[in-house]
């Protein structure tokens, strides 16, 4: 019985696209997390006035609790008239007609990924200023002595020192993005091409009491997690060694 739960549950999460809606949500959100997280540490390690209120400015995404920025990105998504979003595109006539984006395929998954980066990008931002302050000053002044732009300087000086704390934080959010529920959950209810594998298992193990076939999706979820897993261990060790 449950092998015949695994093989029919396998079968069942390939036809409803949940593994694949898994993997492109955990890719592109965590890519967009590390890329805000890194242009974000990039202006912060400038100096000029305000930072310290720009920096705390960019934790409060982090630090909120999860249920009230969800509520409040429903909010301003709304298609009702309060909803923010479809007040300002209609008021500037760029829509007819309000549109409930975080009910509509495409949309919805476009926007639960926007969250998401936005989100978690804090934690980016973090671990990468500090490995950019921690980055030889003299060797950004030999290169402009020997007249590097401040392009150059990025790609041939920034970049090397940032490649094993970019590597190890987009394993780390890939493996933890994978494994999210409560913010799909909050926002979408993982309906409208949202449904991702720790959605699904839930439906089944909660919803429709079907435990089985909750464990065989919680099974796949995991085998999943720990090829993750693998590659950020390998990751690690490798650049131990290097060291």
């Amino acid at each position: 019985k449950v092998f015949n739960d695994f093989a029919f549950k396998y079968h069942d999460i390939t036809n409803m696209g949940a593994a694949l809606t898994s993997v492109v949500y955990s890719f592109t959100a965590t890519i967009l997390a590390v890329f805000l997280g890194l242009i974000a540490s990039l202006l912060l390690n400038q100096p000029f006035k305000g930072r310290g209120a720009l920096r705390a400015l960019f934790l409060f995404s982090y630090i909120a609790p999860i249920v009230s920025v969800a509520f409040v990105w429903r909010w301003m998504l709304d298609p009702k008239p309060s909803g923010v979003v479809n007040y300002l595109l209609t008021s500037a006539n760029i829509i007819q007609t309000p549109i409930a984006f975080l009910a509509q395929r495409g949309w919805a998954l476009v926007l639960v990924i926007l969250f998401d980066g936005w989100r978690y990008f804090p934690f980016a931002m973090l671990m990468i200023l500090a490995r950019l302050q921690a980055i030889d000053k003299s060797l950004y002044e030999a290169a402009s002595v020997d007249g590097a732009k401040s392009w150059a300087q990025f790609w041939y000086i920034t970049l090397p020192e940032l490649r094993y704390v970019l590597g190890a934080i987009f394993l780390l959010r890939l493996i933890w993005t994978f494994n999210k529920f409560e913010d799909i959950f909050l926002l979408t209810g993982g309906g409208f091409g949202t449904k991702v594998l720790p959605i699904l298992t839930y439906e089944f193990s909660f919803k429709l009491f079907s435990f089985g076939k909750g464990a065989a999706t919680s099974m796949i979820l995991l085998v999943m997690l720990i090829v993750f897993m693998i590659f950020y261990i390998g990751f690690v060790m490798k650049n131990i060694d290097a060291d």
